[in-house]
């Protein structure tokens, strides 16, 4: 059985480079979806038959009295008419198709792989466990429309957080094998040591823990941006740098559900987030002057300015559509970034 643990098939990792691709298009069609209010369009999950739209008037009048019966309707779309319906009906019927092509596309191809004998089986068992994360993914996504079907006019935020992060989860996973799938032949320990471009053992762990800490403040960051999001908390206090005049507003010890708390909170972290990188690098570039990295972290600085930057722009904006998504796209690329640096000093 060929072994893929230092260089695996090229065809291998274009397959995963794909599903990561498509797993990006999911999370941005999701937040089209959100910004869009398109989300709760389609009020029943059907794994198998959903995969095809309405075909007939009928069939599109059907959808539409369904949508007609929930709270968003009564308190928000109140009068839409069947046309108006359309257009928040297929971003929805995307996002949903697409989840499905994901399965399909991974599923098959692993199952090709695994039978003949490309993959290991260990590494089979692993990707079958991220396919299965992916279905949870699915899960979860219904789990949330579901919130908003019956009392509430919009999603559960924490459901919603809970969706964004298995999305995340699934795709820094993907990014991380076609790392683990892509890099060369490790060196002997005694040559890393001795290489004068390789930081002393004992820096190494610290450089490691201390960009851990700065990866999990960003990913606290990105749920806290979901938050956000969903409670709307974004439509609050449109200014920067201070939030309406005042520099610390009245705060809430809800920190998970009060508006003001929870964009004052957003607000922070972004601010923590792009400083920590900045002074992580600052003190550890002496020890990590690999070209390769270099260039990673200049790219994630450059992403964390312009992200920054989207941030206050959406905010004074009042959330506008095509600054969401930009804001959120900037987010996912961070997020990819920040998973490639952590494998490279791993």
């Amino acid at each position: 059985m060929p072994s893929t643990k230092h260089q695996a098939p090229s065809t291998i990792r274009l397959w995963l480079i794909l599903c990561a691709v498509l797993v990006v298009a999911m999370v941005v069609v999701g937040g089209y979806t959100r910004l869009s209010g398109s989300g709760l369009s389609i009020t029943e999950w059907k794994p198998i038959h959903g995969s095809i739209p309405p075909l007939s008037e009928a069939e599109w009048q059907e959808e539409f009295s369904k949508y007609q019966k929930i709270p968003q309707y009564a308190e928000v779309n109140k009068g839409m008419t069947l046309a108006e319906f359309k257009t928040i009906f297929w971003p929805e019927f995307l996002h949903r198709l697409l989840g499905r092509i994901i399965g399909i596309v991974f599923i098959v191809p692993l199952l090709f792989f695994w039978l003949r004998g490309a993959i290991s089986h260990r590494q089979g068992v692993k990707f079958l466990a991220i396919f299965s994360l992916g279905g949870l993914q699915g899960f979860m996504g219904w789990y949330m429309v579901s919130s908003g079907l019956v009392d509430n006019v919009y999603v559960s935020h924490f459901r919603l957080a809970a969706h964004l992060f298995l999305a995340l989860l699934l795709l820094g996973l993907l990014v991380w094998e076609v790392l683990i799938l892509s890099r060369a032949k490790p060196r002997d320990p005694s040559q890393v040591d001795n290489d004068p471009l390789t930081p002393p053992q004992q820096v190494r762990g610290s450089l490691r823990i201390n960009y851990a800490i700065w990866f999990t403040l960003l990913i606290l960051q990105i749920l806290y941006g979901a938050f956000t999001a969903g409670l709307k908390a974004g439509l609050l206090y449109n200014s920067w740098p201070a939030m309406n005049g005042e520099w610390i507003p009245a705060l809430s010890s809800a920190i998970f559900t009060d508006h003001t708390t929870v964009q004052f909170i957003h607000r922070t972290l972004a601010t923590f987030v792009a400083l920590g990188f900045g002074f992580w690098w600052f003190f550890n570039r002496s020890y990590v002057r690999n070209a390769q990295l270099t260039t990673l972290a200049i790219s994630i600085a450059t992403v964390i300015t312009l992200q920054f930057l989207l941030g206050v722009l959406t905010l004074v904006n009042a959330v506008p559509l095509g600054l969401g998504m930009m804001h959120q796209m900037g987010a996912v690329a961070l997020f990819v970034l920040a998973v490639v640096f952590l494998h490279r000093i791993k």
